[in-house]
């Protein structure tokens, strides 16, 4: 059964409410927390598929928030949300593990779509394939698991986010194709997304740190300078 349950940080009660009135009315159901220390409690009990996290909270910081979910639960979807425009807090939230971001202001249909795209990531895979030689994809050192939404090199499993998990089994099935950022970024957000194509890089970034031997010197995910990225 598909989990529509969203995890809403922000310790401004009215933005809180804006989202969960919004949320709500597109059926998810939606827990709230007004602090980092309290998001992690409420995240342990009530196990959402996506949490929307706010940057700038008191004591524990949304990008700790961040963090901790991801090790704890590295499929959740996380978006984070901040008060500021520049690309430093951008980055440093999508290096920290969070599959999106969105700025405030922000109006009710963006929010939406941020989250149906993610949601579209999280439950990848949800419904068990008849044909069981379809759940698996396999490449060189490499398994793709979509129904378990598991990922392994030589037999062992490395934690991937929900949007690392799609990016690569986008990348597998267009073995040897060079791929640009925006067909990278329709292919893996939605042909509506409209945040620039620097999420891309640092997801291509991240999943190089967790696949390569030498990340330095990629083997399997190859940049093609002017264009985007291939798996080799």
């Amino acid at each position: 059964m598909e989990n529509k349950k969203i995890l809403i940080v922000d310790d401004e009660d009215p933005i809180r409410q804006f989202m969960k009135i919004n949320l709500d009315y597109q059926g998810y159901q939606t827990v709230e927390a007004a602090s980092g220390e309290e998001a992690i409690k409420i995240f342990e009990k009530e196990k959402p598929a996506l949490a929307i996290l706010d940057i700038m909270l008191p004591g524990m910081s949304g990008y700790e928030v961040c963090e901790k979910i991801r090790t704890e639960a590295p499929m959740t979807g996380i978006i984070m949300v901040s008060a500021k425009s520049q690309d430093i807090d951008k980055i440093l939230g999508l290096e920290k593990g969070a599959d999106d971001y969105i700025i405030k202001p922000f109006n009710p249909q963006e929010l939406i779509l941020r989250v149906r795209s993610l949601m579209r990531r999280v439950n990848l895979g949800q419904a068990k394939p008849k044909d069981d030689s379809k759940e698996n994809l396999t490449d060189g050192p490499f398994t793709l698991d979509i129904y378990a939404k598991s990922f392994y090199k030589n037999d062992k499993e490395i934690d991937v986010t929900p949007t690392e998990f799609t990016i690569l089994q986008n990348f597998i099935k267009n073995k040897g194709k060079a791929m640009t950022r925006d067909e990278i970024m329709t292919q893996t957000w939605g042909e509506n997304y409209s945040n620039d194509t620097k999420i891309v890089d640092v997801n291509i970034r991240r999943i190089r740190a967790k696949i390569e031997d030498n990340p330095a010197k990629p083997e399997f995910i190859e940049t093609v300078w002017g264009t985007g990225y291939r798996w080799k």
